[in-house]
């Protein structure tokens, strides 16, 4: 592999892989802070910080900013999730140092302007209304609330209207400076790219990101619980929550092969039942999110809301029947599915630098493809069952639900049911 890694004076991490093949680069700022970053008074900073680089700094206007980097056909963006906060670009070759720059600029001198800061919190009111009119987004809001309450990860990234507005330019500085610190932080290019002139534009651009490493987060604990709401909708929307695994716990991978069994594609236990066989919804899927202190393995399904009860009790039942008769044949089935997505992340500048990143962050070093494939391969039928019989014996579940009538009540009481049974 051609990856190399630099870590800075500042504590900030530069990492590379060079794709010698392709014309373009993908590269980003990688922040190890995200929503659960915030403070009880900063709901919604995290993502509101994220907008703000974009809206013009010191040197630049919004609008150059925009045009600067489309100017050389290049794009840029930026998206905000619970731990972690990425400002990201992909251009030519040529044009890896002016990306760099940009980056540098729009974190090192916001301006955070009261007209821009107005107009951008109007937007993301904005985007707070499009999320609640879409109930299959949505019912993952209060799916998280119920399995972290009153707690910063169990909160929207979007914060809420209210504290959205509260939000001033001295919080944003606030927020920027206790969180965006070089040791927090990961420069990730991956493509076209020289690392020698990465990490000598990173120091020269960068080196005000310093200080020393900032976590002071809250220990995560599953609560569990039920949210149901009437809503005029033609579907009822189900979801469902255990607690899962943490980055670096030793099972995670023998739970993500279970996960993929049950509902990771279309031969997955849940879409053949669900779909196939009953014809009781268009999509089903489950699926794990592995934080650094604790995971959220969930499974989503829309139908009508007549269908929900007897859609749940197959969930319930395929959930009980994967933790004792998982086959080889299976679990070589999604292996080879895990394999893939590796491998094919490689092919990808944009999906390899997000790769070399993340595992910078989780692991503080590049993974090498055969240590991950050893990963995989060790996963048996054995050890995914026992991964299984562990998720549902570490919690109680949490299930969030919207639909026009009782049939989402009465889903939700079969898994209440079905938790107490587990208990």
């Amino acid at each position: 592999m051609s990856v190399e890694v630099t870590r800075l004076p500042s504590g900030l991490t530069v990492v590379t892989d060079a794709m010698p093949h392709l014309e373009t680069a993908s590269l980003g700022v990688w922040v190890g802070a995200g929503s659960r970053d915030e403070l009880g008074d900063e709901h919604g900073i995290s993502h509101l910080l994220e907008h703000m680089a974009f809206k013009g700094t010191k040197l630049r206007t919004a609008r150059q900013i925009a045009e600067e980097i489309e100017a050389v056909g290049g794009d840029l963006n930026a998206a905000t999730s619970i731990e972690t906060t990425t400002y990201y670009a992909r251009v030519l070759k040529a044009d890896v140092p002016l990306a760099l720059d940009v980056l540098s600029d729009i974190l090192s001198n916001p301006a955070f302007d009261p007209e821009e800061l107005s107009r951008e919190q109007n937007v993301i009111i904005q985007e707070i209304g499009a999320s609640e009119d879409t109930p299959d987004d949505i019912v993952f809001d209060h799916l998280q609330r119920c399995a972290f309450p009153d707690q910063a990860i169990g909160r929207p990234v979007l914060g809420t209207r209210e504290s959205v507005r509260s939000i001033n330019a001295n919080r944003l500085r606030q927020y920027l400076a206790r969180n965006y610190r070089g040791p927090d932080m990961v420069i990730a290019a991956s493509g076209s790219v020289e690392h020698g002139m990465i990490v000598e534009e990173a120091a020269r651009l960068f080196g005000g990101f310093n200080g020393a490493e900032h976590h002071t987060r809250e220990p995560a604990r599953f609560g569990g619980g039920t949210y149901i709401e009437r809503q005029d909708l033609e579907q009822a929307h189900l979801a469902l929550a255990m607690e899962g695994l943490p980055q670096r716990h030793p099972q995670l991978f023998s739970l993500q092969v279970f996960t993929n069994i049950l509902g990771g594609g279309m031969s997955s236990r849940l879409f053949q039942e669900v779909r196939e066989i009953r014809g009781l919804c268009y999509s089903i899927s489950s699926f794990h999110i592995a934080y650094s202190d604790t995971g959220f393995f969930g499974i989503y399904a829309g139908t009508d809301d007549n269908d929900a009860p007897e859609l749940v009790q197959v969930v319930v039942d395929q959930l009980e029947r994967a933790v004792t008769s998982i086959t080889e044949e299976e679990v070589a089935r999604a292996k080879a599915q895990m394999k893939a997505s590796l491998l094919m992340a490689l092919e990808s500048s944009s999906a390899r630098a997000e790769q070399i990143a993340r595992q910078i962050m989780v692991h503080g070093r590049p993974l090498p493809l055969p240590e991950i494939v050893a990963k995989i391969e060790g996963v048996t039928a054995e050890s995914t069952q026992a991964a299984g019989l562990a998720l549902l014996a570490r919690s109680r579940l949490a299930i969030a639900g919207l639909g026009p009538g009782r049939g989402v009540e009465r889903a939700a009481e079969i898994v209440e049911n079905f938790a107490r049974a587990a208990a």
